[in-house]
Order: C-alpha cells, then sequence, then structure tokens
C-alpha cells in the first residue's frame, strides 16, 4: 500500500460558489480559504496546490459580528517614512468589501507558494453577479 501524493498531473479543481449575505466576514473565509486549500478532498496534499477556485458573492453585505466594526482597524504601510495608512473596517467594508474580504482569507491560508497561488483563484464580488456562469459553480456552505 503506498500514500497518495497530489501533483499537477492529477489534480481536478472545482468551481465553488460561496454567498456571503448576512454572514459573519469571518466564518465565510474560513470555507473559502479550506475550498482553495483542498482540504475537503480525500486527496489533501499539505505541500501541493490542489485546491478548487471559489468565487465569493455578495461580499458588501457580509457581517461583522461585536464591536469589530469600531475596533478593528486594517493597516498597511508604503515603505517610506510617515507612511502607515489605517482604516477602521466599518469603513473597508463600506468602501472595498472585496479588499475585506480578501484579507480576510489570505490570513487563512499558508504564508509561502502554496497560499500566493490559492489566492489566485479566489474570486471576490460585492454584489450577486459574477462572470463565471459558464464554469457552473457549485454552491459551497
Amino acid at each position: 500500500m503506498s500514500t497518495f501524493m497530489a501533483n499537477k498531473a492529477n489534480i481536478e479543481r472545482k468551481w465553488y460558489v460561496i454567498d456571503a449575505a448576512g454572514k459573519p466576514l469571518g466564518k465565510t473565509a474560513v470555507i473559502a480559504a479550506d475550498l482553495l486549500r483542498g482540504k475537503n478532498k480525500v486527496t489533501y496534499t499539505p505541500h501541493a496546490d490542489c485546491g478548487d477556485n471559489v468565487i465569493v458573492i455578495n461580499a458588501g453585505q457580509a457581517v461583522l459580528t461585536g464591536k469589530k466594526g469600531e475596533q478593528k482597524i486594517y493597516r498597511h504601510h508604503s515603505g517610506w517614512v510617515g507612511g502607515l495608512k489605517e482604516t477602521p473596517y466599518r469603513i473597508l467594508m463600506q468602501e472595498k468589501p472585496e479588499v475585506a474580504m480578501r484579507v480576510a482569507v489570505r490570513g487563512m491560508l499558508p504564508k509561502n507558494i502554496v497560499g500566493k497561488d490559492s489566492l489566485k483563484r479566489l474570486h471576490i464580488y460585492a454584489d450577486a453577479n459574477h462572470e463565471h456562469g459558464a464554469q457552473q459553480p457549485i454552491a459551497a456552505e
């Protein structure tokens, strides 16, 4: 008996769609990260990129629980002196909900080339319209 190891030749990718309307941002991000990594598959291999493609719709209607809307802050730095930019998550969710969802999913993926390649298969839309109907995505929950 031998252990199965996934590689590029034997990976089969599916398309999943996740509706984030009225659901917590973090719980939606967990589902997306697991699908991107391929943890729902029997053939999951940690060092291989064997995940699926994920479409997140209605990202603008995802909710933040508790006081996260006022207390949680999105920070990024330009690399220059005084280049720290801070935005409260409440404002980020109103202006760019796709960025808030992408940051949440990226934090749940591994910090290596597998995580970077997995994030390329994530497609986020603020509303219910998406352009991936030809791929016939399956509803994931």
